[in-house]
């Protein structure tokens, strides 16, 4: 079976699904913009956790330079959609992303100075 695609269904099996792209569409549709912002807010959230090696894998994962990316990404999303978001959702996520900053301050070797730090641009300095 030489050149065939891992997709391509043995004989007897049926074909894979495809998605439903118009029926994506319309749920995608149907979502208030500020639950996209918050659900964005926590993917990057976790995804900067797991970049700190703060998960049960910890130091498998750890790479301070995405960790860093992530962070600042957040920070500015937070930042941008302040004014959209209603301080019920902001908080919280301000709250996460001050952590964040403070975990990656504390995993640190080289200590970025105050206000230089991921984030920081939009946040402000971040102390521990």
């Amino acid at each position: 079976m030489c050149g065939m695609s891992d997709a391509t269904p043995a004989a007897g099996q049926a074909a894979p699904e495809q998605p439903d792209y118009d029926a994506l569409t319309r749920d995608i549709a149907e979502v208030p913009a500020v639950e996209v912002i918050v659900t964005v807010a926590v993917n990057l959230m976790s995804a900067a956790a797991v970049k700190l090696g703060l998960t049960e894998e910890g130091e498998a994962h750890k790479d301070l330079d995405e960790a860093r990316k992530l962070i600042h990404s957040l920070a500015g999303l937070l930042d941008a959609s302040a004014t959209e978001i209603s301080s019920f959702h902001a908080s919280p996520l301000r709250d996460g992303l001050k952590s964040l900053q403070l975990a990656f301050r504390e995993a640190s070797v080289v200590k970025d100075q105050p206000g230089q730090g991921p984030g920081e641009k939009y946040t402000g300095p971040v102390y521990g």
